[in-house]
């Protein structure tokens, strides 16, 4: 699948092997990808139904279309900056995340990490293949011309029509698995143009059926003079804020899994500077325009694309069906496999390969039962959003400190795979980053579990259930602070 440094050979620490061919560092003529790929790729990931709808989540809490649009945009240049922060070491040394992140855990402790990470991509990979899904069953019952969902089965929830469609999307993308990297960034360079144009035509489309912009776009704010939530914007902005940041919470990890492959540091950092905030927000005006027109047009406010395409009819509903299913596949293979395939590899490098740490994410990824995560607004955002915010938040911040404060980016690579080498610190386990990584994720725990669990624990005071609001930076910041101290103080050796 990639080109390799075979040279390391196969360290081990006790009986587990720390290295495989998809593990070690890809080599020069291996690095290939050049500015234009990871701008494609961005693309292929920013254009997809979940990033669609999260401002209706935020229009939900009060704000206007354009204040949106604008927490969009501002979320999305603050984690570009980890983003570029972390994928300078994918880029330099050519290794994966899961890789890399044994420089602060240690060579066993890295586990731990990308365990999280993995867990955490194995619910998107799940959101976004039953979205798929439920595309797939709705382009097939307008061929058939009926609805295919069937009644609610029990504990699933959700009907037999509903659950083979999930099913059969959720087959189809292993196909991607056994293919590897190269096809998928394949399928995003030729994808990504596709996209763009859709969106051009849903704008236009929305605006010749509803002879201009709907009420959406020019309803005021809540927070205004005389606004429901008066002198309230900056309670709501702060969480939504800390919410969009962490949406791309996973990818600001495990970056160097895609940077690895690029020809060089300016290729990585132009290409994700273009590829991520400004088409992130573009999408959120395109999805406000259109969606305030469907007020004009329907009647109502229609959020989800796939119910819209059912809307439209004719052959306009074909196109939009399949073009949904299509950009499905390219965004979660992208964002949602690649990583945790990685990071499953890591945990037992002899015997998980890359591929088969994909058909682990896909395994787990099904078994979640992901359209209960997608149940509310409330739910996908400040629970989930927010919640892995605060778990992931402080790797973040500690890869950071240990790679440009800590290492001044320079790291030891044969001590990445070796069990005796500088990272191994205690036992193959850096006790300065689990406290640096233990505190943030406490402070943020009573605040989460109120938000999760509401009537549970509804004795958790106000305070905590403020830090909780700012969890991703916190995480990050606080992690950061103390990962550089504890290292300062004892050796990184």
């Amino acid at each position: 699948m990639t080109t390799t440094n075979a040279s390391l050979g196969n360290a081990s620490l006790g009986d587990d092997n720390l290295a495989n061919p998809d593990l070690a560092p890809i080599e020069a003529a291996g690095r290939t990808w050049r500015w234009y790929h990871f701008t494609a790729l961005w693309l292929g990931m920013v254009i997809a139904v979940p990033a669609y709808v999260l401002p209706a989540g935020m229009l939900e809490q009060g704000m206007s279309a354009w204040q949106a649009v604008t927490v969009v945009l501002l979320g999305n240049l603050v984690v570009l900056v980890p983003l570029l922060l972390i994928g300078h070491a994918g880029s330099k040394y050519g290794a994966p995340f899961a890789v890399l992140v044994r420089s602060s855990f240690g060579v066993r402790g890295a586990r731990l990490p990308a365990l999280l990470r993995a867990l955490v991509a194995c619910g998107w990979y799940g959101i976004q293949t039953w979205i798929g899904g439920g595309a797939l069953l709705a382009l097939t019952g307008v061929i058939l011309h009926r609805r295919l969902d069937g009644a609610p089965l029990p504990f699933l929830g959700i009907g037999i029509g509903q659950l083979i469609a999930f099913a059969v999307f959720w087959a189809a993308q292993l196909i991607f698995v056994a293919k590897g990297l190269g096809a998928i960034r394949r399928f995003e360079t030729w994808t990504a143009p596709l996209k763009i144009v859709v969106c051009i035509a849903l704008v236009w489309w929305a605006l010749q059926a509803a002879g201009g912009l709907g009420p959406i776009v020019s309803a005021p704010s809540a927070f205004g003079p005389n606004g429901a939530k008066h002198g309230q914007f900056w309670g709501v902005f702060w969480p939504l804020l800390t919410a969009m940041a962490g949406y791309w919470g996973t990818l600001a990890l495990n970056i160097p899994d895609f940077t690895r492959f690029a020809k060089t540091q300016r290729d990585q950092v132009i290409g994700q500077a273009l590829g991520l905030p400004g088409p992130m927000a573009l999408l959120a005006i395109v999805s406000v325009i259109v969606t305030s027109a469907t007020v004009i047009i329907y009647g109502k406010a229609i959020w989800d694309p796939i119910e819209l395409s059912g809307n439209i009819g004719g052959i306009g509903v074909m196109i939009g069906l399949l073009i949904i299913t299509i950009d499905t596949v390219s965004v979660n293979i992208a964002a949602n496999l690649v990583g945790p395939a990685y990071d499953f590899s890591a945990l037992w490098p002899a015997r998980i390969s890359y591929r088969t740490g994909g058909y682990i994410t896909a395994a787990i990824g099904a078994l979640i039962m992901p359209w209960k995560l997608l149940a509310s607004t409330q739910g996908y955002i400040f629970i989930w959003l927010t919640g892995y915010g605060a778990l992931l938040g402080p790797i973040t911040g500690i890869m950071i400190a240990d790679y440009w404060i800590v290492r001044r980016t320079e790291l030891a690579v044969g001590a990445l795979y070796a069990a005796d080498g500088e990272y191994r610190y205690y036992r193959g386990w850096n006790p300065a980053a689990l406290v640096a990584f233990a505190t943030p994720v406490l402070i943020n725990l009573p605040g989460f579990l109120h938000t999760a669990l509401p009537s549970v624990f509804s004795g958790v005071g106000a305070f905590w259930i403020a830090i909780y609001n700012y969890a991703w930076f916190i995480g990050i910041g606080l992690a950061f602070v103390l990962y550089a101290a504890l290292m300062r103080r004892g050796s990184p050796r």
